[in-house]
């Protein structure tokens, strides 16, 4: 199935915090969900040279080493707000997906097998956007984005099912 994180100063950045263009970084819950998801987006065609696990701690590892090698550019953008939205979302056990797309139809949908699979959410890196694919839950507000006010989709407990 999926193969293992490369180690992280192999793993594309900008400012001196991961940003994987062209992929889907995708979390869920809990090591089962993520399985399943990565199952059923390699049943749907995506090799196994792109789609990448992270557990909870190893994404919380590669969020330590980005912080503390982050440019102050990186604040500039959403980086380091996904960043730290993504290590909050480790801190609580989510595991994550990393997915390569080879265009926005693929990344759709790939993002919708992954909701199907119980994603919290599936952010899309650009060269320029990082674009949120899945909808927030039951009327959660998104907000503007700075790094005062944090990033729109942060960690917030989980919705009933």
């Amino acid at each position: 199935m999926a193969t293992r994180t490369a180690r992280p100063e192999r793993l594309a950045s900008s400012f001196g915090v991961y940003k994987p263009v062209n992929h889907l970084v995708i979390s869920f819950p809990g090591a089962a969900e993520a399985g399943q998801a990565g199952a059923a987006i390699a049943a749907h065609g995506v090799a196994d040279a792109d789609l990448h696990v992270f557990t909870d701690r190893e994404m919380s590892a590669q969020v330590e080493h980005d912080l503390q090698r982050a440019s102050p550019l990186a604040a500039i953008g959403q980086e380091v707000n996904l960043l730290r939205s993504h290590g909050e979302l480790a801190s609580r056990g989510f595991h994550f997906l990393v997915v390569k797309a080879s265009d926005d139809a693929q990344a759709r949908e790939i993002a919708e097998i992954a909701r199907r699979n119980h994603a919290e959410r599936a952010q899309y890196y650009g060269h320029f956007i990082i674009e949120e694919l899945i909808e927030p839950e039951g009327g959660r507000p998104q907000v503007a984005e700075s790094p005062q006010r944090g990033l729109d989709t942060h960690p917030k407990p989980p919705l009933p099912r």
